[in-house]
């Protein structure tokens, strides 16, 4: 999928939209608490969107400084076009150019094999987050 934007924008001034995405697909398709969707830690992350040809909003997800992915969140009318892995990729590049050369990530069980496709490695034992099976995932950059 060509007819995406995919920009590094600032949670102040987007949150409205990013609020948007991530409530459509964990509030309302996953049931995750509203006060667990949102934390302390949106105010500090890099946060990223997708946007359509047409400017709709299709995804989002975040960065912290200490390698962190998450609130990956695709909305349906993008899931299956690549504009996710598009994005995944991107937050690790901005990454990387930031000097961070070691990702995780705390996948829910089904994505698993969505992070594996941009080399993430599961390890450790699944728990619950928010009545979800997750599994802790690792990209590494240091040979």
């Amino acid at each position: 999928m060509s007819d995406i934007n995919i920009s590094e924008v600032d949670w102040s001034e987007q949150q409205e939209t990013l609020k948007l995405i991530r409530f459509e697909v964990f509030v309302d398709e996953q049931n995750v608490p509203v006060e667990e969707e949102l934390d302390d830690l949106d105010a500090i992350a890099t946060h990223f969107l997708v946007t359509l040809c047409d400017g709709t909003p299709a995804a989002t997800g975040r960065l912290l400084e200490d390698g962190r992915i998450g609130r990956m969140a695709v909305r349906k009318i993008a899931r299956g076009t690549g504009a996710g892995l598009k994005m995944l990729n991107f937050m690790i590049e901005t990454g990387k150019k930031a000097g961070i050369s070691s990702f995780y990530l705390h996948a829910q069980t089904h994505a698993i094999g969505f992070y594996e496709k941009a080399g993430f490695l599961a390890h450790g034992e699944e728990f619950m987050d928010a009545g979800i099976p997750h599994v802790e995932m690792t990209l590494n950059f240091n040979a």
